[in-house]
């Protein structure tokens, strides 16, 4: 098994991404790729399909970070998939989505649970599942339902993504990973949903062996690239240990 490349920056880890790819980001917050979409957005990489919790905001900070909504309020995304695609209160103004209301911008709304079955699906092999959430709503319009026991279940396509970024807290050379508190939501999950996988680390990558096997939480066979977050970082989540 080859282990995974070791970038010398952010920008050498999205520097062969091309336009049109599907993108798997996971995050709440803690556990977002921020320096991975700093760098993808310092490219002209356009044409982005979003696989999201939720759609966000552009970046507020003043030190050069960005995020998802800032590739969106370029153009530079054409759909986003996401359980969330609105701000949490009316009062807020979001370009997202704005632009999806005006069909600048495609979205699908997927409950935030089968959002996560479907990558989870999809990084294990399985092309399809049946689940009751939706059942009645807008998002399960047009697909097949079939009844279980007496309950209507609606069939879930699984994904399957072109990259996936990731943010893990501690990795070795040989790609496993570790993740702290709430940067396991959507992290595990998304790391094996696609066929390329980058991640950024916040503390220094050690050599195979170090971590203990038992407090892997993503495996190193699904992991292509890896990149240290520098000590001038966008942003940590926590202090380095």
């Amino acid at each position: 098994m080859a282990r995974p490349i070791i970038c010398n920056s952010m920008a050498e880890a999205v520097s062969d991404i091309p336009d049109g790819i599907q993108l798997l980001v996971p995050g709440f917050g803690p556990g977002t790729p921020h320096n991975l979409l700093t760098a993808l957005f310092n490219t002209s990489v356009k044409d982005i399909h979003a696989v999201v919790n939720g759609v966000g905001f552009p970046s507020a900070a003043t030190d050069g970070r960005k995020s998802l909504g800032d590739l969106i309020a370029q153009g530079r995304v054409r759909k986003v998939t996401a359980a969330f695609t609105a701000p949490t209160h009316p009062s807020q103004q979001s370009i997202a989505a704005e632009m999806i209301r005006t069909g600048k911008m495609e979205a699908e709304l997927v409950p935030q649970g089968t959002l996560a079955e479907r990558v989870r699906a999809g990084g294990a092999g399985i092309p399809a599942f049946y689940t009751p959430a939706g059942v009645g709503t807008l998002t399960a319009t047009g697909k097949e339902h079939r009844d279980f026991n007496g309950r209507t279940y609606v069939m879930e396509e699984a994904i399957f993504a072109d990259y996936a970024f990731i943010r893990a807290w501690k990795a070795d050379t040989a790609g496993n990973l570790i993740f702290r508190l709430a940067a396991r939501n959507f992290n595990p999950i998304f790391a094996m949903g696609a066929k390329h996988t980058i991640v950024e680390v916040e503390n220094p990558i050690v050599p195979a062996g170090e971590l203990p096997p038992d407090q892997i939480h993503t495996p190193g066979v699904v992991i292509e690239k890896l990149v240290q977050i520098p000590p001038d970082g966008f942003f940590r989540d926590v202090p380095r240990a």
